[in-house]
């Protein structure tokens, strides 16, 4: 069963996944406590993920734990093939390959919900949306899903909030060990190597506008001060705003930002932050692109549409010259498409080893509690969240106090004020 580009290229997978699961201590630790007793025995579980050596060892992990596996990619450009085709040989159904049609994306996600999943592991919602919308799966027995996406959760929100879930789900995205470091670390790096490759040119001195200041903003403004860049930041949310300039950045409307900027990097999760009226105001040569998780934060369709000439002048990054006498050129990373992935690897394993030791422990905690939690978008259990950051300081060799035991009758915690 399954789909996949080139099963000849397992080999070449099984040693991405070595190296990833080599840089990945926590999410093995668990794996190696847990395995004997296999807890995820008769489980079956649909994984709509980015299909990377970091999944990869997610997907071998919750095998390990005895579940069943089916995958599909979570996005049509950034399945990795060799990893595809090595989790396809280790027993996995993978419908998945890079470069996928819309219909492809769409003809694979429902390839995996079709095995009757009792878990889904989204990054999107994009099964969890499918599952509620489409008149076949509405028999579906699914015990519950996890969510690794600030998009995936809002789309999950507004399920819940139209009285539509029928299940719980866990969001992981919200867990601190995930929110903070994946999001801000992870794609803050993953991003600017995104751009790098697409681009290959010098950071220093270029005018950096970044649009959004959640966490992944914060992460690729920061990476991109570092490495010596004029950062511009735009925000929709005043608080977020004022953050961003106590940060030390400057904060101005994408209007003013677009006429000053070299390089856009949008990562707000919303529609049409860069439109065809910003993309007008831009200098020639300014690149364009995006790193949140769909692709309609930058009007692609009209730079791919109304330029009067579109090529690839690299991997990842097309040239648009616009109509007009003027031949003003707008680089695009990816197609619009998220940039971290689609134009590199996506984030270091050691930063995905504490977002996936979080999905395997919420997959457990789902499988564990199999009817006993209400419908609904939930938190990752405190303890759980604990538990991960515990085992990264660990396998750091990181120690840090261990606060003592409160008094027979004492009332907060030590060290604090009254």
């Amino acid at each position: 069963m399954g789909r996949i580009r080139d099963p000849g290229m397992a080999g070449r997978g099984e040693v991405s996944h070595g190296w990833a699961r080599s840089r990945m201590p926590v999410l093995g630790g668990i794996v190696r406590r847990l395995k004997g007793s296999r807890p995820l025995r008769g489980v079956t579980l649909g994984f709509c993920l980015q299909v990377t050596k970091e999944t990869s060892v997610l997907m071998a992990g919750a095998q390990e734990l005895g579940a069943s596996v089916a995958a599909s990619s979570g996005n049509p450009l950034t399945t990795q093939d060799d990893v595809a085709a090595f989790l396809a040989s280790a027993g996995a159904d993978v419908y998945a390959w890079s470069g996928q049609t819309a219909g492809e994306f769409g003809w694979c996600a429902r390839r995996v919900l079709g095995r009757d999943p009792d878990i889904l592991v989204d990054d999107g919602a994009e099964l969890s949306v499918l599952a509620h919308t489409d008149p076949g799966f509405a028999g579906l027995g699914v015990v519950g899903a996890t969510e690794e996406t600030t998009t995936g959760v809002s789309r999950l929100r507004a399920l819940q909030g139209r009285g539509a879930l029928r299940y719980p789900v866990i969001a992981v995205n919200d867990a601190d060990t995930k929110r903070l470091f994946d999001n801000r670390h992870g794609t803050g790096q993953s991003t600017v190597d995104g751009y790098l490759r697409a681009s290959g040119l010098l950071v220093a001195s270029k005018r950096v506008v970044v649009a959004g200041y959640g966490m992944v903003g914060r992460g690729v403004a920061s990476r991109c001060r570092g490495m010596g860049a004029r950062v511009a930041v735009t925000e929709a949310d005043p608080a977020r705003a004022l953050e961003a300039c106590m940060d030390g950045f400057d904060v101005m409307p994408m209007r003013e930002a677009a006429r000053v900027g070299d390089v856009f990097i949008t990562c707000t999760g919303m529609r049409d932050v860069i439109t065809r009226e910003h993309i007008g105001l831009m200098r020639s040569g300014s690149i364009v692109g995006n790193a949140g998780h769909f692709d309609v934060e930058v009007d692609a369709g009209y730079l791919l549409r109304e330029s009067r000439s579109v090529r690839q002048v690299r991997p990842g990054l097309d040239e648009c010259v616009l109509r007009g006498g003027g031949g003003k050129r707008i680089y695009l990373v990816s197609k619009g498409r998220v940039a971290n992935l689609a134009a590199t690897e996506g984030h270091p394993p050691e930063m995905m080893d504490l977002s996936f030791a979080n999905q395997l422990l919420s997959i457990l905690h789902l499988a564990g509690n199999r009817g006993r939690m209400p419908r609904g978008v939930l938190p990752v259990p405190r303890g759980l969240d604990r538990m991960v950051a515990s085992g990264a300081l660990s396998s750091a060799g990181i120690r840090i106090d261990v606060p003592p035991a409160p008094a027979p009758g004492a009332r907060g915690r030590a060290g604090s004020a009254p």
